[in-house]
């Protein structure tokens, strides 16, 4: 996890503060294993790109700042493997997803081997039926539906 990462998560679950800056129970800072340099240069390009803003009680994230975290916590969300799928690989998943969405690619890759799909080129992975219904209703959610096919096989794939 990166830093900046690391501010943003801070800045989102805010609770104890010493001075602006969030600390832990024995307010202790939680960035102390970082130099202060680096932490100085971060929060100045958090702020130059609008992501926190300076206030009396400290820095705080901005509207823009929540809104771009919380999208980055939804680009992010995660799925279990449900237990219940079969062992044959009959469903064949295709997908051609834009290089805007390159991140997305790479969840959807990631999710694919945690289900246990194999890939047969890097944009074509067999795997159990079905996937889990939460996985589906989240692709339509974040709009990536369109860029998906699946097919069933009459054969398993070995």
């Amino acid at each position: 996890m990166s830093i900046a990462s690391e501010i943003l998560e801070e800045l989102w679950n805010t609770e104890l503060r010493y001075k602006g800056v969030r600390v832990n129970l024995f307010g202790i800072p939680r960035f102390s294993k970082y130099p202060q340099r680096s932490i100085r240069t971060t929060m100045d390009r958090l702020k130059k790109k609008g992501i926190i803003e300076k206030e009396l009680a400290g820095i705080v994230l901005s509207k823009y700042g929540k809104e771009y975290v919380k999208r980055k916590y939804d680009s992010l969300k995660q799925f279990e493997n449900p237990g219940n799928l079969s062992k044959d690989r009959t469903l064949l998943v295709m997908f051609d997803i834009p290089t805007e969405k390159k991140s997305h690619r790479e969840w959807l890759r990631w999710h694919l081997k945690k289900f246990n799909y194999v890939m047969v080129q890097k944009s074509a992975w067999v795997g159990p039926y079905p996937l889990p219904k939460e996985f589906n209703q989240y692709l339509k959610r974040i709009k990536l539906d369109k860029c998906i096919k699946t097919f069933k096989l009459d054969k398993p794939y070995k």
